[in-house]
């Protein structure tokens, strides 16, 4: 994907504008793909060459951005750890949200990140139902077979989920797993139009999952609700999907800092 030429929104904190520069290159070098030339920077995000230049250096000489021998930069591993770490936080912002869920469907709920071509866990509340769906926090699954692999995909245009879907394959966890692009890419369009996900027994049997993504999330970012198909039923979405929705806007806000901080 070519890097947004959108201004991104000026500062008014009064805060400095080198890093806040440094900041912006590197939000534009990951929605590249993580490796750009400059000039392809320059064009994004209007900042001269020699300016770019030098914010490059130093982002380099301190490990977030490496030079390719092509010349190119690329996101550095030093910011692995930065990512690990917001991650496991993100997770921590998101229990008392997925613990409204909990409270007001009796089901399980999950948060979950696109981590390059797989979807991890990073947080989840579980039912108080003796009988409920449980997934390890931390766990990594293919994205075609869940409910909020489909949320987060469904965000992507066609050509970038058909791509993924040749790296990863798309092995059949049971028999109702969707197991071809084509059948994919029509699921997702139907998650576009109703405005959420479904996992129908397709990662486990006797299990259903309903998801939505996060809305400008910092990363792409889902929540779900999952529970025994007998109690996920077709009324039971009908109550849950809004709610989903209602939570997820409300997660949103408070990370984009307009809510209120977690107790």
């Amino acid at each position: 994907m070519p890097p947004s030429a959108e201004p991104r929104p000026a500062s008014t904190s009064g805060g400095v504008q080198s890093l806040e520069r440094a900041f912006d290159l590197l939000e534009r070098m990951a929605d590249a793909g993580g490796e750009v030339g400059l000039s392809e920077l320059a064009t994004s995000s209007g900042l001269p060459l020699p300016t770019i230049h030098r914010l490059m250096r130093t982002l380099v000489a301190c490990g977030y951005v490496r030079q390719q021998p092509n010349r190119r930069y690329a996101l550095g591993p030093r910011l692995i750890r930065l990512g690990e770490s917001s991650a496991r936080l993100l997770g921590t912002w998101a229990r008392p949200h997925l613990a409204r869920l909990v409270a007001e469907t009796g089901e399980t709920a999950n948060m979950a990140l696109l981590d390059g071509d797989e979807v991890v866990y990073v947080a989840q509340v579980p039912s108080r139902h003796s009988v409920r769906m449980f997934t390890e926090v931390g766990r990594r699954v293919l994205p075609h077979s869940t409910g909020v692999g489909k949320a987060l995909l469904a965000q992507s245009a066609d050509d970038h989920v058909r791509a993924l879907l040749t790296r990863t394959g798309m092995p059949a966890a049971t028999e109702k797993t969707i197991t071809t692009p084509e059948a994919f890419l029509a699921e997702l369009a139907q998650v576009r139009e109703a405005g959420f996900a479904m996992d129908d027994n397709e990662q486990e049997i006797g299990v259903r999952c309903l998801a939505v993504p996060v809305p400008n999330a910092p990363t792409s970012a889902a929540i779900s609700v999952s529970g025994p198909a007998g109690r996920v039923t077709e009324a039971a979405t009908e109550r849950i999907v809004p709610l989903l929705r209602e939570v997820a806007a409300e997660l949103s806000a408070e990370l984009a800092g307009t809510g209120a901080a977690p107790a």
